[in-house]
Formats: C-alpha cells, sequence, structure tokens
C-alpha cells in the first residue's frame, strides 16, 4: 500500500469483514471494495469474530462486535511508525489486536505524540485490547528482527479487529 504522501508501506496489508482498511494518495479511510480486485473484502471467518468479540469482553468491552479486520504482514525490518487508529467512526469502541508467527516490540505510548512509548515484546498468541482513555494512545513496531517462527517462519502476522461503522 501507498501512503498518502506516496511512500510505501513496509507492512502488506488486506483486510476481512464488510470493511477493509484502505490507503492511497486521497488518505486513509475504510471501504466496503478492495481496491486492487473491485470485488467486497472475504467475510471475517467466525473464529476470528469470537476470538475478537470474548478479547474484548474480558477487556470490558461486553458488546463489541468488529466489522473490520486487518491482516498485516511484517518480514524482517518490516515496522509500523507511532500513529493513532482513529479512521473508525466511533472511537468508544477498542482495537483487539492479535499477534501470530515471530515476536515484535510493540510501543504504546499515550495520546500525546510528545510521551515517549513503552516497550513490549509480543510473541505468538499475544492479544492486546485497548480503549477507553487508551483508544488514541500512539502506537507502532519496531523493524521485525529476523529468525524463524515454528509455524509461520520468518514473518510476523498482526490481525487487527475494529468497529468502523458507528453501531
Amino acid at each position: 500500500m501507498q501512503t498518502p504522501g506516496g511512500y510505501t508501506m513496509s507492512v502488506a496489508t488486506t483486510s476481512c469483514g464488510s470493511l477493509g482498511w484502505v490507503s492511497d494518495p486521497h488518505g486513509y479511510r475504510y471501504a466496503a471494495l478492495d481496491p486492487h480486485t473491485g470485488q467486497h473484502w472475504p467475510a471475517m471467518p467466525a473464529g476470528f469474530l469470537e476470538l475478537a468479540e470474548r478479547a474484548a469482553a474480558q477487556a470490558g468491552y461486553a458488546d463489541f462486535v468488529p466489522d473490520a479486520c486487518l491482516i498485516n504482514q511484517y518480514l524482517p525490518g518490516a515496522k509500523l511508525s507511532l500513529h493513532q487508529d482513529k479512521d473508525e467512526k466511533d472511537l468508544r469502541a477498542p482495537i483487539v489486536s492479535l499477534s501470530l508467527g515471530l515476536s515484535a516490540v510493540f510501543l504504546f505510548g499515550t495520546p500525546s505524540r510528545k510521551n515517549r512509548p513503552q516497550r513490549y515484546r509480543l510473541v505468538h498468541g499475544d492479544v492486546v485490547v485497548w480503549g477507553g482513555p487508551s483508544r488514541l494512545a500512539y502506537h507502532g513496531v519496531l523493524p521485525l528482527a529476523d529468525g524463524a517462527h515454528a509455524l509461520l517462519g520468518r514473518q510476523r502476522i498482526n490481525v487487527t479487529f475494529r468497529r468502523a461503522q458507528a453501531g
């Protein structure tokens, strides 16, 4: 994907669910159609939906039902700069994030970019949920170290669940 500034993202991204996240010279947004195929995004698997709803409920968000699932592939060296997830229409809904494959250093800050983020090592199977006062926290991922995961090889897959439409 391309950023609005014309840079190529180091993370490969796709989506499933009724909406997918897209980036192009016009900006970041959610869309019902995959811009590369012109087709609707694949349906969100029932197991994904169940995992997201259960994790959100355990974190205190009992009514979370995601309509968008972003799937990011990180290869060694790929990173995600500090950013806020603010393209969703209802910022009261949490973000649920599942890490698979290689471990990564997740940066998690505050709603102010001025504050230095804390570092957390995420390993295969870790689930992170954030919302409420931390919903607009700046976050990112340091460049992925090379290695090999027993199941997924030389990659990290991050699956994030969001409620993109107001609901």
